[in-house]
């Protein structure tokens, strides 16, 4: 059996990935289901639209194809640095991102912060819940990016330390 279809990590990033870009495809199309505001508020500029929904979406399809590297026999193709290193900034900017945003919730919910008035709005809008939704996505990210470096990492010294 071969070792690098253990990497289950990198399904979590390809998923993760995908769940992040499909809904900025619908909201390129209008539909505004699951937008973490008010989605009437939004910058409804062509160049917005297509910068913010379609653009970003695009990228996340190819940032989740990315964790596919660290399961199938294509990624053996790339460096190996080329893998774990974007993998290890990945996984520190998406985690450190999530996390925060629990962060900042749990100050607000202990009065330690206040909503700026420019935010207060949104903070107070009813969408705002989704922002749980996607901040744990980018949390899950983040750590099955970090999970799947690391586990290349192990993999490729064993394989080094048995050939």
């Amino acid at each position: 059996m071969n070792v690098k279809k253990k990497n289950w990590a990198g399904y979590a990033a390809f998923v993760c990935g995908l769940l992040y870009a499909l809904p900025h495809f619908w909201w390129g199309l209008g539909v505004s289901f699951g937008f973490p505001g008010d989605f009437a508020t939004a910058p409804d500029e062509a160049e917005s639209r297509i910068i913010g929904y379609w653009v970003m979406g695009v990228l996340a399809v190819f940032a989740s194809l990315f964790g596919l590297s660290f399961v199938y026999q294509w990624g053996e193709k790339l460096p190996r640095w080329l893998k774990v290193i974007p993998a290890w900034v990945g996984c520190a900017g998406l985690s450190v991102w999530g996390f925060s945003f629990f962060v900042l919730k749990f100050q607000f919910a202990i009065g330690r912060v206040v909503s700026a008035p420019a935010f207060a709005l949104q903070d107070a809008s009813p969408m705002a819940a989704w922002g749980y939704v996607w901040y744990s996505l980018f949390l899950g990210w983040g750590i099955s990016l970090g999970l799947a470096a690391y586990i290349e990492s192990k993999v490729t010294k064993s394989a080094v330390i048995t050939n």
